[in-house]
């Protein structure tokens, strides 16, 4: 068990000597294992870090060893966690290398696919590609909230669209709720017949065209920098199919995001289901689209929710109540 926990010697040590001796404190655990009480202090700091240990509700200075049952528990629960983030890990560097696989080979081949390299480059293919949409427009649009200024300056395209019967539908980040010119522009669209809703996160910036053409960003994390124009009609059907099950579980900006006072939000949710599998408070902003300090913000709130004194006892928590699957 210890291994696994990635405790060491002297941790291991204190910790089975407070099983054996519950009521010490801090000076019987020095006296009886001839440690320093900074030695000591430390092992319990990661005893606590652990939910191995806890904070006497008498007396703040004191410790009290959780039961040998529950330490299992929280074994099974580590041990999950972990191969979550592995199996994660997997499917990211899979993903990864058919990035790098579309980036080698789709240059100059067949007339399914092309790429487009630089923001203007996107940027006069989709104008070009609009005034050919006769039935429906679909996008994702992650990073979070956008420009008055480029929102208001996408207006003319989107009227057009729209005065031609065209059907328009855009899932942008729950964040961007807190954004005034978003919601503003989310009232305009919805004013002239388009709908916006919103997701806690979403895989990557995507535009599909009729269920014809699928424009796809290269990298998800500078979506600016090229995109592949797909054509295949397998792969856009699948792409299509991703967009209406993105959608159906998607909140309208003209509704408020549903959280129940007994349960997380959906945005609390996908923090805790990335934080479960080991992403940093980095990359959780970043498919968030807010900021660092936000997602930290948004974690700390998960925490108190579930009335864990850690994240580590979060995830056990969160595993415990069904928030997370095992």
């Amino acid at each position: 068990m210890f291994g696994v926990l990635k405790m060491d010697t002297t941790v291991k040590t204190v910790y089975r000597e407070m099983l054996a001796h519950p009521q010490n404190g801090v000076v019987d655990l020095m006296r009886r294992l001839e440690l320093s009480e900074e030695a000591v202090r430390a092992a319990l700091d990661t005893l606590g870090e652990l939910a191995l240990v806890r904070h006497s509700p008498e007396d703040a200075q004191s410790y009290r060893v959780v039961d040998p049952s529950l330490a299992a528990q929280i074994l099974l629960a580590t041990q999950r966690a972990e191969f979550a983030a592995q199996e994660q890990r997997l499917r990211e560097a899979q993903a990864i290398a058919a990035q790098l696989k579309s980036e080698f080979t789709l240059e100059g081949v067949g007339h399914d696919s092309h790429r487009l390299t630089g923001i203007e480059s996107i940027r006069e293919y989709l104008s070009a590609l609009c005034d050919d949409v006769e039935n429906e427009l679909l996008t994702f649009a992650p990073g979070g909230a956008q420009t008055a200024t480029n929102l208001h300056s996408s207006r003319p395209l989107a009227e057009n669209l729209l005065e031609r019967g065209v059907q328009i539908r855009t899932v942008y980040l729950d964040s961007v709720r807190n954004d005034p010119p978003t919601v503003a522009h989310a009232d305009w669209l919805a004013a002239r017949g388009g709908q916006v809703s919103t997701a806690p996160s979403l895989p990557n910036r995507m535009i599909i065209c009729d269920r014809r053409i699928a424009i796809v960003a290269v990298d998800p994390d500078d979506t600016a920098a090229a995109a592949v124009v797909l054509e295949t009609a397998g792969v856009v059907s699948s792409l299509h199919a991703l967009f209406e099950s993105v959608w159906q579980s998607a909140s309208s900006m003209g509704t408020t995001a549903p959280a129940e006072a007994s349960s997380l939000s959906p945005q609390q949710m996908e923090t805790l289901r990335l934080l479960s599998l080991g992403h940093t408070d980095d990359y959780v902003a970043k498919r968030l689209g807010v900021s660092t300090r936000t997602a930290r913000r948004i974690a700390t709130k998960i925490m108190e929710h579930l009335g864990a004194r850690s994240r580590f006892q979060a995830g056990v928590k969160a595993t415990a109540r069904g928030f997370i699957r095992s």
